[in-house]
């Protein structure tokens, strides 16, 4: 009777095995870049520095500071905007320090995909 399918021995090929070793390496070294990244923050001004936000790796505004000048009663939308422009601007350096850690852990091959046209 024919063998059908499985290993030899039972086990795993010495290949199957290295490559099983080095993508659990690289799941821990992804986890531990991800936990550095939340604990790291992101400050970013508007206005010429009028408004000031910070955020952390994980997105979240851990502080918000205004310069005495810039509050207006008469043009809230101003203060608004400038609020807006530095919170989205930290957001981006959050999600740009996140890529740089995606693009150094998988070789720049661009997501799952790996970049190949299949």
């Amino acid at each position: 009777m024919a063998k059908r399918g499985g290993f030899p021995g039972g086990g795993m090929p010495g290949n199957m095995n290295n490559l099983m070793k080095q993508a659990q390496r690289m799941q821990r070294q992804m986890e531990e870049s991800q936990k550095e990244l939340e604990e790291k923050e992101f400050t970013a001004k508007a206005g010429g520095g009028a408004v000031e936000v910070t955020v952390t790796g994980k997105k979240e505004i851990t502080k918000v500071k205004l310069s005495e000048e810039v509050v207006d009663p008469d043009d809230i939308e101003m203060l608004e905007d400038l609020v807006m422009a530095a919170a989205n601007e930290a957001l981006r350096m959050a999600e740009d320090a996140n890529a740089e850690i995606m693009n150094k852990m998988t070789g720049g091959l661009g997501g799952l995909g790996g970049g190949f046209p299949f």
